[in-house]
């Protein structure tokens, strides 16, 4: 099973810039224990500037707050949802002390056609 690592973005700088420089993707592949398809990803990202130090610190932040934002959110949601719960516990609570039955109306009489 293929283990998950982190590169900094000074490795990743390094590798593009062996790319640009002419190098091949199998080569750098092989030689760094990439996959040339990351590779390409890092290529594409260098383009648009996502290698950047203080860009990527940039975007990492945003993906952050968003992160935050999404689980303050979940957390506001099941905060809602506890309150209703136990509001409910608490009026089934009440409701315990009276006498409760099965059937739900008068018990209705038998026809002719059952009783026989």
């Amino acid at each position: 099973m293929a283990r998950h690592r982190t590169h900094s973005i000074e490795f990743k700088r390094q590798v593009v810039q062996e790319f640009l420089g002419g190098e091949t993707l199998y080569a750098l592949a092989k030689r760094h224990g990439l996959s040339r398809h990351l590779i390409r990803i890092w290529v594409a990202k260098f383009d648009a500037g996502h290698l950047d130090s203080d860009q990527g610190a940039a975007h990492l932040l945003a993906d952050y707050e968003a992160r935050i934002a999404a689980l303050e959110r979940l957390a506001g949601k099941l905060a809602l949802e506890n309150d209703f719960l136990k509001g409910v516990l608490q009026h089934d609570h009440r409701q315990t002390s009276a006498t409760t039955s099965v059937v739900a109306g008068p018990l209705g009489s038998q026809s002719q056609k059952d009783a026989g």
